[in-house]
């Protein structure tokens, strides 16, 4: 018995039907439908263009693929195992819907550049919606940044009170990190957007393609160099769940800190109900859900880069039926990445800071250490002598339950004469919060200058 596939003519052997749902890949690559399309349908224009097909089959071909787009855009195609991928699928469709004048539209091309175009295709329309969800988030915390220049926080090392800092200052700095996740990815959408079509199955053509034409038509700003190199290339989906990686990264560890925030032993933060869940069993509580859905899925993204870098991994060229493997965890990154940038958002947006609290966790620890460290070194007195002194005067705090600037003067100058009763004021948090005007520090000016700059960046 002969197969009935597209392929099939040197095959006489019909796979079990268990075989074909093994190895077909519709059931996820349907999802590159409109980009198969798009890419068929500037190939055939250029098949006119070039003379390879006439005037009369070109114009069916394309009349029959924009009807089939139109039936996709309104949900009235379907898909069979049968025809294993997308690619042979709408080849099929568009064979039931003109004849076998479909068949031409497969001249001068192969499957083989043919899903890499549509891979190429499907990223580069979705980068763009990336980058935009990383700017309105950033938008979001230098808004939130502005309204909280002057709250005060504590700062953590070791997740131990460090310095005191401003809220602001904290903001700003996962804007920095967003602001490197969107170079990243606007860099991979330089290598995203180079077109493999026309490199067929690995060794180009002997038909007299006009690759530029097609690349023009598909809006792609540059066409891969090498027909080995087309087919087999995925550096621009690695790059992806790379750069998708570290923003799942940064949204996780922003996460984990809003988790410690909302508890009941911090209270720094306040998350509205609608991005919170309650409890089964226990009436009062109020879970930071949202939080930790998404730094739950930051693995999952992990997992479906660790699984492509796997399969690449000597992988000889060019194509492979590994390769078919590169694409479901691109899909559920981006299925995963647009909605937590999104749920993080408005998470965000809505969340309440607990001045009040906040200052009053840098007023009962010894936060400002390094204050009163700095105020002798300011005095002349060497700054690692200082951190000695100041190390004393808190162990003598710990045991008596005093902080610093809860001390006597009498007290602090028996560690060092050189303390004077302006100390109380330098011990202030808000005092060492601003004093800090560094390039880059927490204090207000600099904070402020910091938004100024990121406005302008968000407004380029």
């Amino acid at each position: 018995m002969s197969t009935k596939k597209l392929w099939g003519g040197r095959f006489q052997a019909q796979a079990a039907k268990w075989v074909d749902e093994f190895g077909a890949s519709i059931s996820f690559d349907q999802l590159m439908a409109e980009e198969d399309i798009e890419g068929s349908l500037a190939h055939v224009k250029m098949l006119g263009h070039t003379k390879i097909l006439n005037a009369a089959d070109v114009d069916k071909i394309v009349n029959g693929l924009v009807d089939l787009r139109e039936e996709l855009h309104a949900g009235k195609l379907h898909f069979t195992v049968e025809n294993e991928d997308i690619h042979m699928n709408i080849e099929a469709l568009l064979t039931e819907k003109i004849g076998p004048t479909a068949g031409k539209l497969h001249t001068a091309r192969s499957r083989n550049d043919q899903v890499a175009t549509d891979f190429h295709l499907y990223l580069k329309k979705r980068l763009p919606k990336v980058i935009d969800e990383i700017t309105t988030l950033q938008q979001t915390l230098v808004a939130m940044a502005e309204q909280n220049v002057e709250t005060i926080m504590p700062g953590y090392t070791h997740l131990q009170h460090a310095q005191p800092i401003s809220y602001g200052h904290y903001l700003m700095a996962y804007y920095q990190m967003l602001k490197r996740d969107k170079e990243r990815f606007a860099f991979n959408m330089k290598h995203t957007d180079i077109m493999p079509l026309g490199a067929a199955a690995l060794a180009g053509t002997t038909f007299p393609i006009d690759r530029a034409d097609t690349a023009r038509e598909l809006g792609f700003g540059q066409i891969y160099a090498n027909s080995l190199d087309a087919v087999s290339d995925r550096d621009f989906a690695l790059e992806f769940l790379s750069n998708s990686s570290i923003l799942m990264l940064h949204l996780s560890r922003f996460c984990e800190e809003i988790s410690m925030w909302v508890s009941h032993e911090f209270k720094y933060l306040e998350l509205s109900d609608a991005y919170t869940t309650g409890s089964s069993i226990m009436p009062q509580k109020k879970n930071p859900d949202m939080a930790e859905l998404i730094r739950g899925k930051t693995g999952r993204v992990y997992g479906h880069l660790m699984q492509l870098f796997s399969t690449m991994k000597s992988l000889p060229l060019a194509y492979n039926k590994d390769l078919q493997e590169d694409k479901e965890g691109v899909f559920d990154t981006v299925k995963t990445l647009l909605p937590s940038l999104k749920v993080f958002n408005g998470m965000l947006k809505t969340a309440k800071p607990n001045v009040a609290r906040m200052k009053q966790a840098t007023e009962n620890d010894f936060s400002n250490a390094t204050e009163l460290a700095d105020y002798l070194a300011a005095k002349g007195v060497p700054f690692r002598q200082a951190h000695g002194i100041v190390g004393q005067l808190v162990l003598k705090g710990i045991k008596s339950h005093q902080n610093l600037q809860d001390m006597s003067l009498a007290d602090l100058q028996q560690a060092s004469p050189k303390i004077e009763a302006d100390v109380y004021h330098d011990l202030k948090s808000e005092v060492a919060v601003e004093r800090r005007h560094s390039f880059g520090g927490t204090g207000f000016d600099q904070v402020k200058q910091q938004i100024e700059q990121a406005k302008q960046e968000l407004s380029e």
